[in-house]
């Protein structure tokens, strides 16, 4: 666990230092914040009791690549594949899987971008390589999900229908404000101070 941590700060570290680079050298951040979780070890060993494996730790290994998670949430999704190519284009890290749920979001209107990535981590033993989990989202998006955590863990997962329709219908809200929103921020970069509209 404490490997898997080590590669969680290790990603941490680098999506930080890419924040801090925009904030001082570029006119605009697209990076609003970032955080991070590790899941317990027991949370781990239910995960693979539910999937039907026995604990081991050669099978957390082989089959678990989410116990340790990054969450970058942006402005906008052009933000969004912005920064996991600027991530995943380094030398260092290895893409593992991608879901993107943006370009096909699930079936309850859930929209995020993932990436698991493998990232060297040097110890006194050697290097291991770790898999993290690194989620890519708008704040619009992060927001619907937030909520939709909330509800499930409220109703122990037995969520209502006409609640599961309602969290749909915001999900398509939601999208539609990352759009709508994207197209004000375009608007808003290729005008010039005086009013008029350049070309770009």
């Amino acid at each position: 666990m404490q490997r898997y941590k080590f590669g969680m700060d290790e990603v941490v570290t680098k999506v930080s230092i890419l924040r801090e680079e925009f904030a001082r050298d570029h006119a605009y951040n697209p990076i609003e914040h970032v955080s991070s979780r590790l899941k317990t070890l027991d949370g781990v060993i239910d995960k693979l009791r539910r999937k039907g494996l026995e604990p081991s730790f050669d099978t957390i290994r082989e089959t678990i690549t989410d116990i340790a998670g990054v969450r970058v949430t942006c402005s906008f999704v052009s933000d969004v594949h912005r920064v996991f190519d600027l991530l995943t284009r380094q030398a260092d890290l290895r893409v593992l899987k991608v879901k993107d749920y943006i370009a096909e979001p699930k079936a309850n209107g859930y929209q995020s971008l993932h990436v698991v990535v493998e990232v060297p981590v040097f110890l006194s033993t050697g290097t291991h390589h770790v898999p993290v989990e690194v989620q890519f989202r708008t704040i619009a998006m992060d927001f619907w999900a937030s909520l939709e955590h909330k509800i499930y863990y409220k109703y122990d997962r037995r969520v209502p229908q006409e609640l599961l329709d309602e969290l749909t219908d915001a999900a398509v809200t939601a999208a539609e404000l990352d759009a709508r929103m994207e197209r004000l921020h375009r608007e808003i970069r290729h005008r010039t101070p005086g009013g008029a509209t350049r070309r770009v």
